[in-house]
């Protein structure tokens, strides 16, 4: 045995060198770089390396450079793993060369721009070495802080989101993440810039995003990113779309109303197209109750009323756009479905409102979220009704309750009862039995999707009138409609579903 001791490991820096500018290194990735054995960094097949040109004045005749040279740096490539495949390969490859460094005890600093660990390149030698050697990562001031300095505009103020998004994903993700947040920094440019451009257009925020190329470094350019040659796009450029505290919102050449679908209950529930409408627009109109869903923010105007005066909510919508406003009209679930559209499209039909652009975002519907929490019961055709007799007599109603039973449709039942509407309940389930089996089962769904959330099933003849009230939702399956014991992920042991295949049916 040998009485010789075993070198101990070296260890493991990541050091952010910070946006470009030296003099943006932080005290301590100075102290590293100049105390370390090894100096390591990435670099493209060119062998230039930014990272390298930011530290080199901190470089000294001792050091050894271990340049990483990607092997490729786009998709192309005729590697047999195609590109992801080589570039595995070639961080396997850098990782085994820096572990026989730190093996060999030696003090080994892989710099990166930026912050190491936002979308820089040492992460991967940091998944592959910092669980077998005693590792640091030294942060570094980000490409999108430097972006912010530059441009002079702040990146989010209060309970505003940031959104940080890569260029790479696909024009469609890129828009509904940019309609449906605050401020966000798009990275990764360059060949991505026409996406990235399209997908701002197609969020309706183009005129919002500033852009930032080489921030900090020789060459620096900053301006509007819809001014912006594609053609003159390098890698290093960001796209901010700024606080929109910042300023004021962007005018619009006219006035319109959007009227915004919800969902049946929280934030959860809303789309990214309505959650963008609502932080866009200067002023909201709704329902007392579906406005304090919305979160506020500084410089818009909320217009609460009662539950009871849709009419007078959509004019007043109106007549703010008619002012050049542009005015959000907040619906709970979907505003198709028994709620504000209607109200909204039937004033803006007549004068004066007729000049007036009105656009609809849809929503999760009440119906839907009910059917989901259940398990499946609208799973093949269905009927929507609404059992209130406020605007359409009971007459109406009970034909059409009648007719769609009849059909053997499931049914989705809006508005139920409330406290000055407790016998319809009982009539619709006479009415519903004349079709039914006893049997049957009917979802009565409370507040989904909130702190009170409710859902449980009984068999038709068994529904209780008083167990029914405004926030609940019925939904009453068809002669098909299953109700299985099965936990679900709720816990609640049992699943309603209606079979896609009627008994008999013909071919596949």
């Amino acid at each position: 045995m040998s009485n010789q001791r075993s070198r101990p490991h070296g260890r493991l820096y990541g050091v952010g060198l910070g946006p470009g500018d030296p003099s943006l290194m932080t005290v301590r990735a100075v102290q590293v770089v100049a105390e370390a054995d090894v100096v390591a960094y990435h670099s493209a097949p060119h062998g230039r390396s930014i990272a390298r040109s930011i530290v080199e004045g901190h470089l000294r005749p001792g050091h050894v450079e271990e340049p990483l040279v990607y092997p490729v740096t786009t998709g192309t490539t005729e590697h047999p793993g195609g590109y992801r495949g080589a570039m595995e390969e070639f961080y396997a490859e850098s990782a085994a060369r820096l572990a026989a460094h730190l093996d060999a005890g030696r003090t080994v600093a892989v710099v990166s721009e930026g912050d190491p660990l936002f979308y820089g390149s040492y992460m991967h030698m940091h998944k592959r070495l910092a669980d077998r050697y005693p590792t640091e990562v030294i942060p570094g001031v980000t490409s999108m802080s430097a972006a912010a300095a530059r441009l002079g505009t702040p990146l989010a103020e209060g309970e505003e989101v940031l959104t940080v998004l890569p260029g790479t994903l696909g024009e469609e993700e890129l828009a509904a993440r940019l309609a449906g947040t605050d401020p966000a920094v798009v990275m990764k440019l360059g060949r991505t810039f026409p996406t990235v451009r399209a997908a701002a257009e197609r969020a309706g925020r183009l005129g919002e995003v500033r852009y930032a190329e080489r921030a900090t470094m020789p060459g620096e350019r900053t301006g509007r990113l819809d001014e912006v040659d594609p053609e003159s796009v390098p890698y290093f450029a960001v796209g901010v779309v700024p606080s929109r505290r910042t300023g004021p919102p962007a005018p619009v050449a006219e006035g319109e109303v959007v009227v915004v679908g919800t969902g049946p209950a929280g934030p959860r529930w809303l789309t990214p197209e309505s959650r963008g409408e609502l932080a866009a627009a200067q002023d909201l109109v709704g329902y007392a109750t579906y406005l304090a869903r919305v979160p506020e923010r500084p410089g818009q105007v909320r217009h609460a009323s009662d539950n009871r005066v849709e009419a007078e909510r959509a004019q007043l919508a109106l007549d703010l756009a008619r002012r050049g406003r542009r005015v959000a009209v907040v619906s709970g679930g979907d505003p198709g479905v028994f709620a504000m559209a209607t109200a909204v499209l039937e004033a803006a039909g007549e004068e004066p409102y007729r000049g007036v652009k009105v656009r609809v975002v849809p929503g999760v519907t009440a119906a839907n979220a009910a059917a989901a929490a259940a398990g499946a019961p609208l799973g093949h055709d269905y009927a929507v009704l609404s059992l209130s007799d406020r605007l359409k007599p009971w007459e109406v109603i009970a034909e059409r309750l009648s007719a769609a039973a009849a059909a053997d449709l499931a049914l989705a039942l809006y508005n139920p009862g409330s406290r000055s509407r407790t016998w319809q309940v009982a009539k619709a389930r006479e009415l519903l039995l004349e079709h039914r089996a006893p049997d049957t089962p009917v979802v009565l769904a409370r507040d989904v999707g909130g702190p009170d959330e409710d859902v449980r099933t009984v068999p038709l003849a068994r529904l209780d009138p008083e167990e029914v009230d405004m926030r609940t939702l019925l939904l009453v399956g068809s002669s098909q409609t299953r109700r299985d014991e099965r936990p679900d992920a709720e816990g609640r042991g049992w699943t309603v579903w209606t079979p896609r295949r009627y008994p008999d049916a013909a071919g596949g």
